[in-house]
């Protein structure tokens, strides 16, 4: 990701950030599970419980978007626990339509074709990495 990608994740992340916890989650979570209905038995707890550490997640790593090496062991332990949720590599694919789908809508006028490109980066660079994480577990 380069440095203008990095700032403009930074400042949409904070205009999604201070919108409802809850309805964020909610768009998210319908779309996901509007796409991908086979991943809803996986999510037991409430949609308000599941958007609130979503969001949490989404913000620490945002945050540290510059140094995603200091990160790396817990997101590699993220997507450790998510191998036993039973999530497989597919499922990252539909995540990510919902994630960017959810911020095009949270964004509204702002999201543009740059902060698309910009997002995809980001969520395709992470999501690679909860990806090879995932197969050292299912290989351990």
């Amino acid at each position: 990701m380069t440095t203008q990608q990095i700032q403009l994740i930074k400042q949409s992340w904070a205009s999604v950030a201070a919108l409802d916890t809850l309805t964020v989650g909610t768009l998210f979570y319908d779309k996901l599970f509007s796409i991908a209905p086979d991943v809803r038995p996986m999510f037991r707890s409430p949609v308000s419980d599941q958007s609130r550490k979503l969001l949490s997640m989404i913000g620490y790593v945002i945050n540290k978007l510059e140094r995603l090496d200091e990160i790396a062991h817990e997101i590699g332990g993220l997507a450790k626990r998510h191998v036993h949720y039973g999530v497989k590599n597919e499922h990252y694919t539909v995540v990510g339509e919902a994630l960017l789908w959810t911020l095009q809508q949270g964004l509204g006028h702002q999201w543009n074709d740059e902060m698309e490109a910009a997002w995809t980066n980001c969520y395709r660079t992470l999501s690679g990495a909860m990806i090879l994480a995932s197969k050292e577990t299912a290989t351990a």
